[in-house]
């Protein structure tokens, strides 16, 4: 049996602001923005080379539900990865060397869902 982890949801206060954040400054391909009625809006974006999509919107967790913390964006070059983030706007962590080639950079959208990227040489 397969099991594919392929849609992660976000707790999102401004859909347009998450929107704008993912696309604009990290790089995020959007998927879709649809509004399917009874007030509801959903908003699947990708990251680049991804299989896995998160989602944003109107009816999706809620207001009071907890930022996700610690998604894993594996980059092959995260000084590379950094330097864009950190060109676009984003408050990007200094560079933590863990050892054992694996390194770690980290930042959190505008609601508190944060990230890491992660290098792992081989």
């Amino acid at each position: 049996m397969d099991m594919r982890l392929e849609l992660v949801p976000l707790r999102s206060t401004d859909v347009d602001r998450s929107k704008a954040f993912y696309v604009e400054r990290v790089g995020f391909h959007l998927d879709h923005d649809v509004e399917p009625g009874n007030g509801m809006r959903v908003v699947q974006l990708t990251p680049p080379g991804s299989a896995c999509s998160v989602v944003v919107g109107v009816g999706i967790g809620g207001h009071d539900a907890a930022p996700v913390a610690g998604l894993h964006l594996v980059v092959d070059d995260l000084d590379a990865a950094r330097q864009q983030l950190l060109a676009n706007g984003v408050g990007v962590s200094e560079i933590h060397d863990m050892g054992g080639g694996v390194r770690y950079a980290y930042f959190s959208d505008p609601d508190g869902n944060s990230w890491a990227l992660q290098q792992i040489s081989r």
